[in-house]
């Protein structure tokens, strides 16, 4: 009898129907407590689920049959899916997408800001918020070195460092000349040189960095991800090429083991930096684990208290409240945080308490601090397009 019962049992759980998934926002970001609710028009009384912190939900149905799936969460459009048929014992993978309410308001821009927008929403390389990461990295190579942005005639300063490392091959000489290369988007040429400079001077960080930053504009993430890993590993004291790699969008690197080690490190030989507490929250925010908001915050907390201007650190501490629906912890963060981001998501904080005039107040705020910087990189943009045909 015994036997027959263990038998029954498991043959129920093998037969058991089984509807899951993911639930996200237009952005591709998973959305946690959002209702799901399985329909069908053959039983009285539906089942239901509640995404948890990854956004994923599980819904075991007594029976097959014909089904609707209806999501629903604040802030965000119900949907509901078209009719599917559900076999017994089959398990169904439906992954749903909501839409936030008052498009014009919560359409969520792309942003630039390390582990806070996870960069699945925006594409592959190419998108905004690589690119735009991209020029960001190509600013801080050429910091590194003594390369004459202000001259006026950039194609004849590429030529002046060639000619002067090819006559005496020093590290600063190819490192300012590849930079400079770089600089103005000529990525292929910045590659060959920032790779001979790093086999000529195999004990230079810079070199690496240069390189990962080369390939990373060139849109080779992986050929990025090993030269910036080893310009981290080469002196691990050196707290410049984790500074680099916090600035990355690319997820696939982002995502890695590889890249969540270092940030560990980075912190743990430099824990009295804002930046190494922030780099490191923010790299086990992109891992979203469950246990990651308890990590998260106290590296938060003692970022902002090393440096009390760090925007970053605001912001990505206002998105873990908003997270938890804590808009006025959220909104005090936000308020802090210097950056065109924090304005859309005080925006969007307002919108949720009814208070329609703060709302509007601070979209407008981020439509006009946003305009001006996609006009100065695009400014930025079309000079360098002139200067990488002249040199071809």
């Amino acid at each position: 009898m015994r036997f027959l019962l263990v038998f029954a049992l498991f043959a129920r759980i093998a037969s058991a129907q089984v509807v899951q998934g993911f639930v996200r926002n237009t952005s591709g970001q998973t959305i946690a407590g959002v209702t799901v609710t399985l329909r069908s028009a053959s039983q009285a009384s539906p089942a239901a689920s509640t995404t948890d912190s990854k956004g994923s939900y599980r819904i075991h149905p007594s029976r097959g049959g014909t089904y609707t799936l209806h999501a629903e969460a604040g802030g965000y459009a119900a949907v509901t899916t078209t009719s599917f048929v559900l076999g017994q014992a089959e398990s169904k993978k439906m992954d749903l997408t909501l839409k936030p309410l008052e498009a014009e308001f919560f359409d969520e821009p792309n942003f630039v800001v390390a582990g806070v927008t996870d960069p699945t929403a925006h594409g592959g390389h190419g998108s905004d918020t690589v690119l735009r990461s991209t020029e960001v990295l190509t600013k801080e190579t050429a910091s590194l070195g003594d390369a004459a942005e202000n001259q006026a005639n950039a194609l004849e300063a590429v030529r002046q460092y060639q000619r002067a490392a090819e006559q005496n091959p020093t590290e600063p000489g190819y490192f300012v000349w590849a930079s400079e290369l770089l600089t103005h988007r000529a990525t292929i040429p910045a590659i060959e040189v920032f790779s001979k400079g790093a086999r000529l001077f195999p004990g230079s960080a810079r070199m690496l960095l240069g390189l990962a930053v080369a390939w990373y504009s060139n849109g080779s993430e992986q050929k990025a991800q090993q030269y910036f890993f080893e310009a981290c590993d080469l002196n691990p004291e050196d707290p410049k090429p984790y500074l680099f790699l916090g600035k990355v969008q690319s997820n696939d690197i982002l995502h890695s083991d590889g890249y969540l080690a270092r940030m560990e490190r980075f912190n743990r030989l430099h824990p009295e930096s804002a930046l190494a507490n922030y780099y490191y929250a923010a790299s086990l925010w992109v891992q979203r684990e469950s246990a990651v908001p308890v990590k998260v915050e106290p590296l938060l907390a003692k970022a902002i208290q090393l440096d009390p201007h760090l925007s970053e650190a605001y912001l990505l501490l206002g998105i873990l409240y908003s997270d938890r629906k804590d808009s006025g912890n959220a909104i005090a963060a936000f308020q802090k945080a210097d950056l065109d981001e924090a304005h859309y998501r005080l925006s969007q904080e307002y919108r949720k308490l009814g208070d329609t005039h703060n709302a509007q107040k601070e979209i407008d705020l981020y439509n006009e601090l946003s305009k001006k910087s996609a006009e100065n990189a695009q400014k930025e943009r079309l000079e360098i397009q002139q200067f990488v045909y002249s040199l071809r």
